[in-house]
């Protein structure tokens, strides 16, 4: 009789939960700019920009469509090209590496640190070696604070300043977290984040913003989010994109932004009691000095030799969903595997690859269903 009891499955991203908790916050957000009716560049986004300027400390945010066209706009912005070299982490979404691409410049990969799975700042210094000798010129570094946790931003920004490169930060997992007292989003020239709907702070569709301290920057920013215009939408003075982020979207992410502060702290709360509960049998995701995460997604790390399908499997089969941030690195995919990688290979990123798994990991799982993954996760290493 037991086997026809149906297993409550867990949520690997509780979206649901959140919209609960804002109720009618978010209804009512989205009714006033239903009632103005200015669903482009309404007045919701410029208060949103704001709020971002404040909650990060950024003297500039510009908001567009989704973290790809963040990076895409920086380094348009910035003339990057045919010729030019960017470096970016393999082990990463592929978004970090297509904005580079999308622009005909050369994304040449580094490799990560296998501790924290951020650049690698020995692999960045390979490869700006590998770049000119490709004939290439290096222009700029992409760290991405990969799965909630900042980069190492001195020792990359310390690179970047010896070679006279710009850094943008991909920051789509990262925004909430905080490296040496500062909070992401003013390092570098500047930084891009997503508010993908699974992100920490998401929207409830694509979504995007760039914080710069740089005044001139933000204003061509401004300016190639539509189509490239000047002082007259219909006078483009420069190649451009439509790349808003529309009112919509801004007024579910004032609401959402007033409670990240919360939720943030308790993602970290899940994440202690992960490390306490699975830290004897995988490899816990660790956090560097000086830095805090926002636990986009919880990675584990299987012991050698685990059957990973096979443990995933196991989960499955008791309502507990995983996940793979990446089955490839960037380099070992189809449409990147061209490109150049820095001398000496990139050995953790693909080693990385072939161990890594996500936990559910979201600011409402409670310590029972908590208990319940826990459990499942060492059962399924004992079994």
């Amino acid at each position: 009789m037991n086997q026809h009891l149906r297993i409550e499955p867990v949520p690997f991203i509780d979206v649901a939960a959140q919209r609960r908790r804002l109720g009618k916050s978010i209804d009512e957000a989205i009714s006033r700019v239903l009632g103005h009716c200015q669903f482009i560049n309404g007045p919701e986004v410029a208060e949103l920009e704001a709020a971002l300027m404040a909650f990060s400390g950024a003297k500039h945010v510009v908001t567009c469509a989704s973290g790809t066209d963040a990076l895409l706009m920086v380094l348009m912005a910035k003339g990057v090209g045919r010729g030019d070299a960017v470096l970016c982490p393999s082990f990463t979404f592929c978004a970090t590496g297509e904005a580079v691409a999308l622009t005909g410049a050369t994304p040449v990969f580094v490799d990560v640190d296998q501790e924290t799975f951020n650049m690698d700042a020995a692999s960045v210094s390979r490869g700006i070696a590998t770049a000119r000798q490709q004939g290439l010129t290096a222009k700029a570094v992409m760290p991405v604070d990969l799965f909630g946790q900042s980069a190492d931003h001195d020792a990359i920004g310390a690179i970047a300043a010896s070679e006279g490169l710009f850094v943008l930060d991909d920051a789509a997992q990262g925004f909430g977290a905080s490296y040496k007292g500062r909070r992401i989003g003013t390092f570098g020239l500047a930084t891009a984040t997503s508010f993908f709907p699974a992100k920490p702070l998401g929207c409830f569709g694509d979504g995007g913003a760039i914080f710069t301290d740089d005044a001139e920057l933000a204003a061509m920013l401004r300016s190639i989010r539509v189509h490239g215009q000047g002082s007259d939408k219909y006078d483009n003075v420069r190649l451009g994109l439509t790349a808003r982020l529309d009112t919509v979207q801004a007024a579910i992410l004032i609401e959402k932004l007033k409670i990240f502060e919360d939720e943030i702290a308790a993602r970290n709360e899940v994440a202690e009691r992960y490390a306490r509960g699975l830290g004897n049998v995988v490899t816990v995701p660790r956090l560097a000095a000086g830095c805090t995460s926002v636990w986009a997604q919880y990675t584990i790390r299987l012991p050698e030799g685990t059957d990973r399908d096979g443990f995933a499997a196991a989960l499955k089969a008791q309502g507990i969903p995983t996940a793979i941030y990446y089955p490839k690195s960037m380099h070992q995919q189809t449409a990147y595997r061209d490109f150049p990688v820095a001398d000496g290979g990139l050995p953790v990123s693909e080693r990385l690859s072939e161990d890594v798994i996500s936990l559910p990991m979201h600011a409402y799982l409670d310590a029972a269903t908590q208990e319940r993954v826990i459990q499942a996760v060492r059962g399924a290493l004992s079994s």
